[in-house]
Order: C-alpha cells, then sequence, then structure tokens
C-alpha cells in the first residue's frame, strides 16, 4: 500500500519551476501575439486557483500589466476579500473591488433562489443562511441534493430538493458567476486586456463550472493541472500560507460551503488520485490502496466521474451552427 501511494504521488508531483516557466512563456504568447492583448484581468477570489492564475500573470507579463478584480456580494465570506487584498498586495499589482450586490438583487438572484428553497421549506425566510449539498460518498447514497438552511437563532434544517427546485435554485445562484464575467470582460475591454479563467483539471473536467459565467474566458492556463499540482505552483510562486491553507470552497452560499460537499463527495486531493487513475486506466484497487478508499468507493467514483462527463458536455459546447463555416482567409 505505501508503494503504491508514493508512485501515484509521485506521478502527480511536477517539476514547478519548469512548469511555470512553460505556463508563463504559453501566456505571453497567447495574450499578446494570439489575442494581441496588452495585459490580463483575473477576478481574484482569495482561492488557491485564482491566486496561482494571477502569479503566473504577473510572472507572464509583468505586475503593471495584470488587474485583479475583487466582486463580493453580500453572501461572500469577508475571508475572500481579505486573502484576495493579501495575494495583491504580496504580487504589488493594481486592484479594483465591484460589490455586485446591487445588479444581484435587481436581476432577483436572492429572490428567486429563495422562492425555489420555499418550495421544500416552506418557513425560510431572507434573513435565513442556506446552501445545497450532495450526501458523503461514504454514506453509499443517491446523489441527490439537499438544502440546508440556518435560522437566525442558529438552528438548522435540511429537506431534500426536488428536481424542479434544484434547477432554480442553481439558476438563480449562477447570475452570481455570470455577473462577475461580465465585469471582467467590461474591465478587459476598457484595457485592451484579456480575460483569465481560473479552473483546474478537475474542475474543467468534471464540467465544474458556469457556461459564461466562470466557464468564460480567453485563457485558461491552469486547466492542464490536477488541483494538488496547482498547491504545488503555488507554493513555488510563494502565495502567502494562508491562502494554501484555506480549504477549497465554493463561496456562492450564505452558509460556509466545502466543494467537495456540493460537488465531488471526495476532497480534492483523493478525487485527483481517482481522475488521474480513470485517465490513465488504473484499477480501482490499485486507486483505493493510494486513496485511501475501498476498491467499491472508487469503482462508484469512476462512474460518476463518466456520469459528470456527459452531464457537463454542454457546458463545454461552443454554439452550434446549422452548416459549417470555414475560417476566415487572413
Amino acid at each position: 500500500m505505501r508503494t503504491q501511494t508514493k508512485t501515484l504521488a509521485d506521478l502527480l508531483r511536477l517539476d514547478a519551476a519548469r512548469s511555470v516557466e512553460q505556463i508563463a512563456g504559453a501566456l505571453r504568447n497567447q495574450v499578446v501575439k494570439d489575442l494581441k492583448r496588452k495585459g490580463a484581468v483575473v477576478g481574484l477570489s482569495g482561492g488557491i486557483d485564482s491566486s496561482v492564475v494571477t502569479a503566473l500573470s504577473a510572472r507572464a507579463l509583468g505586475k503593471d500589466r495584470v488587474l485583479a478584480l475583487f466582486m463580493p456580494e453580500r453572501e461572500s465570506s469577508d475571508e475572500s476579500l481579505v486573502l484576495g487584498r493579501m495575494l495583491a498586495d504580496h504580487l504589488g499589482i493594481p486592484t479594483i473591488v465591484e460589490d455586485i450586490t446591487p445588479i444581484l438583487e435587481a436581476a432577483g438572484c436572492y429572490r428567486r433562489r429563495d422562492e425555489m428553497i420555499r418550495t421544500v421549506i416552506p418557513e425560510y425566510r431572507p434573513d435565513y443562511k442556506c446552501k445545497i449539498v450532495l450526501p458523503d460518498l461514504a454514506q453509499n447514497a443517491y446523489r441527490i441534493f439537499s438544502v440546508v438552511v440556518q435560522s437566525p437563532d442558529g438552528r438548522e434544517t435540511r429537506a431534500r430538493l426536488t428536481p424542479e427546485a434544484y434547477l432554480g435554485v442553481v439558476a438563480a445562484t449562477n447570475f452570481k458567476q455570470r455577473v462577475r464575467k461580465m465585469l471582467e470582460y467590461y474591465h478587459a475591454d476598457r484595457l485592451n486586456y484579456a480575460v483569465m479563467g481560473t479552473p483546474n483539471r478537475l474542475e474543467y473536467d468534471q464540467g465544474f463550472f458556469v457556461k459564461n459565467g466562470d466557464g468564460a474566458a480567453d485563457a485558461k492556463p491552469i486547466a492542464h493541472l490536477y488541483k494538488t499540482q496547482v498547491y504545488q505552483l503555488a507554493e513555488y510562486l510563494g502565495v502567502p500560507e494562508e491562502i494554501r491553507r484555506r480549504p477549497p470552497t465554493t463561496d456562492t452560499y450564505s452558509l460556509s460551503q466545502s466543494q467537495e460537499e456540493f460537488y465531488f463527495s471526495l476532497p480534492y486531493d483523493k478525487m485527483d488520485l481517482c481522475l488521474y487513475g480513470k485517465n490513465h486506466e488504473m484499477s480501482p484497487a490499485d486507486v483505493a490502496d493510494a486513496a485511501g478508499l475501498t476498491r467499491e468507493q472508487v469503482e462508484y467514483v469512476y462512474g460518476d466521474i463518466v456520469s459528470k462527463r456527459r452531464a457537463t458536455r454542454y457546458q463545454h459546447l461552443k454554439p452550434l451552427l446549422v452548416e459549417p463555416i470555414s475560417e476566415i482567409p487572413q
């Protein structure tokens, strides 16, 4: 078991210096030569992925040609802005804060979401907090979302979401990612900059992004990297330890929510091993030894990986055309 763990861990180990230079070189070519842009805009959340993308952009283009946007709203964690500012100060890059609460209120983001929650928890009110969650993998339960709400006095209630309620809640909260991207492109257009995407390989492969929201970008410099590899680059790039220690979070709902309870059902390091194993046709038994899971659990995760790829294929598709259109000659 120890041998297999070491083998898989080594397979996910990067030469960080070489990887950083490779990505920085690619970004310079993409932004300046291919996209004909002068710099980069990054929506900086204080999380590990956006922090690494920001640091890589500064390495590639220079700190004066990277704009970090902070886009909090009334349900954002205060820690996100604190950590985002910490990274921007560390890198010495310019920043702008755009509070997106008024736009979300005008679009009915909170109201539409709350109406859907009340279809399963009628007593839910705007002063409650909420999040949606999946069952833990160890529970061997059906992957059906539930909503967890917390009243002002701290009492929590949990209810299974109907398909209609789940879709309604997600559709409403997707306003947050789409509004943020709209502002990123506003500033990119204003400055003649390119917009950087921040998904890692796990998120990109499994469709953990909003189409025309955080899934939209001119370049996605870490989409080929497993999440554990992003952490390796973060350490090499000198991303502050406070950011590297922060657990991955969606920062989408008013209650604290990890990525695993919202989407993956496993910590990112175990999901990386399972995704790597699936991509390289490794047996569930070998991955189970490395990840500290049972063979049956890895088989379940393998099936879930395939299922998510099918379910989120739509998010990767370009607009569909009736007839193909040839490239315009240069």
